[in-house]
């Protein structure tokens, strides 16, 4: 097992704390198992597309949450017995579930299952008031310049 040490980095970093935990978890509890495996894009500087791999299973079968920088995906198949002699059955019929940490501000716009392809697409939508914002200093008073626009504040 591939370990981090961050202490050096915890020494000299305020407020990141919640970054190196998630990095150090993330590593813990994804070593074992791959299933279901998935792709995940950036689809634009604010768009990002979560794919899985989700063959066998219905709309019903899964549920998305999505919680404080939190999305978990779980599948469920209902205990079902296999029909016919198999020789071999190769295709995953158990549950799962994957946990994806998301950054502020991150949220589920669409949710789709399509041909075994369960699509998440995900936003970044920041808030005006968390955007930065040009500030330009003129004699006694301060202007704030936005998007062109000046307001005068005191």
């Amino acid at each position: 097992m591939n370990r981090i040490d961050f202490t050096p980095y915890r020494r000299t970093m305020v407020g990141f704390d919640r970054l190196f935990d998630m990095i150090e978890n993330q590593a813990r509890t994804n070593q074992g198992d791959k299933y279901p495996p998935f792709n995940i894009e950036r689809r634009g500087p604010d768009a990002y597309r979560i794919t899985l791999a989700v063959a066998g299973f219905k709309p019903a079968d899964i549920d998305i949450t999505a919680q404080a920088n939190l999305l978990v995906v779980k599948g469920h198949k209902p205990d079902e017995e296999l029909e016919g002699e198999y020789l071999h059955v190769g295709i995953a019929q158990r549950g799962f579930e994957r946990r994806f940490e998301l950054a502020d501000y991150v949220r589920v716009q669409n949710a789709d299952l399509a041909d075994g392809l369960l699509v998440i697409d995900l936003v970044r939508e920041v808030p005006e008031a968390m955007k930065p914002k040009k500030i330009a200093v003129g004699g006694s008073t301060l202007k704030i310049v936005e998007d062109g626009k000046d307001s005068a504040a005191a």
